[in-house]
């Protein structure tokens, strides 16, 4: 991430986030994997969101 810029305001500080509900595989799953937001510190556009934990929505 280091000498990006945001797309909308230029600025180069961005930061990481997580949202509170974790994706499921199905809606009787026990677990679930997290998705992180990278994000512009100055205006909040995202850059990226990705998933942690992809393991657990492969197939068997």
């Amino acid at each position: 991430m280091e000498n990006e810029k945001c797309l909308k305001c230029g600025n180069a500080e961005f930061v990481e986030a997580t949202d509170y509900m974790p994706l499921k595989p199905s809606k009787l799953s026990v677990s679930g994997a997290n998705k992180i937001f990278t994000f512009c510190l100055q205006c909040g556009e995202v850059q990226s969101i990705r998933i942690e934990n992809t393991e657990i929505f492969k197939r068997k």
